[in-house]
């Protein structure tokens, strides 16, 4: 395994092709704009060899036999499902950001399911190669990016509906030793300081759209591959010093960029779907499943830290005391303990597939994801209610470096006597970081937005059951009726309850 020093030096041998604000991107372990979403992601390796969180951190593998980090490890049962959210909110509470590889880790564990699943259908042999695959991660400790959301163009048209064919990725040429693939994904979270990238389809896809049925795994720095980095709330402020920033060193969300391939050359080995497209959905779903199983450990240990930040505001401003701060405060906390019990729960509830790794309860899934898209936006409100209008007024910290005006801001923005300004002004830039910036519209849209959840949990809900359970419930004889809808008697219905 790598630790954090030997993470960040193994992005300098890379050299994939990224632009950011009209300038190329000449390192990325370098560059001052990347440098935090760089330590973020770090942070997964260092505390690998941290003895207080081996257990969660590290895995054994399935493949091997050999210790991994478990970003790069397939659950081989509920507890590894559970020690996976456990790690996530980890890794929120000491970072108060996102740090990116739970994408790459969802990737593979998606693609190890749906790959079996082909080949015991169709006798391809995708599922070797993934396992392969899977093994050089492990080896290697690499942070592959999911890259799963295409362009998609006009929304109202199917990919083979739209004028341009490459707003979707798709399969333009097969070759004795490969593919070769065009089209572009976007908002790939983690992308610029990642090893790898693994594409995957977007959507369910029908017999005519064979050519975007297609996933493959390629260097991040491979021939054709170019990255755009996309711009986030207040992101240039991390060049100005490490106050106004509020999170200077590992910045918010997962440094998100623009993917474009252009005749990208993908060797057979690395190919693990090739126009399969009846397999598409399931792999969109299973990937789904895993990463929004994620939101209730990653973005709580993110609210960990602006609960505390916001404990920490009131205490300096005096009001920590107040009720109506302490009820605030209470409701954040449950708010995020809510989601917490989400992701434990689709966990627990997981189960094992035919590939032999456990996936987490699609229903439950949804439902902490869906939660996510809802409970950050109010526990976010009430972190910015109890700090006050200061969280948008605050002066810059030029300002505050400046010696003309330095005196001023200490003895006028000072709040408790006994607190020094500079660490009101510090706690205050964190919240207004984590609580206005670009952590919210993640947790809206990261690993879907909210229509998706409800649309899975409308499929996954069995609400045919539930009118069965009511009609037994309100007297009314359902035999006839189990046995017209389902097939089955009252006795057997019962049984299946069971």
């Amino acid at each position: 395994m790598m630790n954090g020093k030997q993470y960040i030096e193994s992005l300098r041998k890379l050299k994939p092709r990224i632009y950011f604000m009209g300038r190329k991107i000449e390192s990325v372990a370098d560059d001052p704009v990347l440098a935090p979403h760089v330590n973020a992601a770090a942070m997964t390796y260092e505390l690998a060899f941290d003895p207080r969180y081996e257990d969660i951190i590290t895995a054994t593998s399935h493949l091997t036999g050999e210790k991994i980090n478990r970003f790069t490890h397939i659950h081989q049962s509920t507890e590894d499902l559970v020690k996976k959210v456990r790690m996530l909110r980890l890794l929120g509470q000491k970072t108060g950001s996102c740090f990116q590889r739970c994408v790459g880790c969802d990737a593979i564990n998606a693609l190890y399911i749906t790959s079996y699943d082909i080949d015991k259908k169709y006798g391809t042999e995708y599922h070797e190669r993934v396992k392969e695959y899977i093994k050089y991660v492990q080896k290697e400790d690499l942070m592959p990016a999911g890259a799963m959301t295409d362009v998609k163009g006009d929304r109202s048209k199917r990919p083979s509906q739209q004028v341009d064919k490459d707003l979707y990725v798709r399969i333009v040429e097969k070759r004795e030793d490969g593919i070769i693939v065009r089209g572009a994904k976007a908002h790939i979270t983690g992308a610029v300081n990642s090893h790898e990238i693994i594409v995957m389809p977007t959507r369910a896809l029908e017999a005519d759209e064979k050519e975007y049925a297609v996933a493959f795994a390629v260097p991040v720095d491979a021939e054709g591959v170019t990255m755009i980095f996309g711009r986030q709330t207040n992101d240039l402020r991390r060049l100005d010093g490490d106050v106004d920033c509020g999170n200077a060193k590992y910045a918010t969300v997962g440094g998100e960029a623009l993917i474009i391939f252009e005749d990208v050359f993908v060797p057979w080995e690395r190919v693990f779907m090739c126009g399969e497209y009846d397999f598409a959905s399931q792999l969109v779903e299973v990937f789904a499943t895993f990463h929004r199983q994620n939101y209730g450990g990653c973005k709580v240990g993110v609210a960990d830290v602006l609960i505390g930040a916001t404990a920490n505001v009131a205490e300096m401003q005096g009001i920590a005391k107040a009720p109506h701060v302490i009820d605030k405060i209470t409701e954040m906390i449950h708010l995020a303990e809510t989601c917490w019990c989400c992701s434990l729960a689709c966990s627990y509830e997981g189960y094992k597939t035919p590939s032999g790794a456990y996936m987490p309860n699609p229903l439950l899934a949804n439902v902490t994801k869906l939660n996510i898209t809802r409970f950050p936006y109010e526990w976010s409100r009430l972190a910015q209610d109890v700090t006050g209008g200061i969280v948008i007024t605050l002066p810059s910290e030029k300002d505050y470096r400046n010696p003309e005006t330095r005196k001023l801001i200490d003895k006028y923005l000072k709040g408790v006597a006994d607190v020094p300004t500079e660490h009101r002004i510090r706690m205050i830039r964190l919240v207004e970081n984590l609580s206005i910036g670009a952590e919210l519209p993640e947790s809206m849209h990261g690993a879907g937005s909210p229509q998706a959840q409800k649309i899975m949990i409308a499929r996954r809900s069995n609400l045919e059951m539930k009118k069965e359970m009511a009609k037994i419930i309100a007297g009314i004889k359902p035999d006839e009726h189990f046995k017209r809808i389902r097939g089955i008697s009252e006795e057997e219905f019962f049984s299946k309850l069971k």
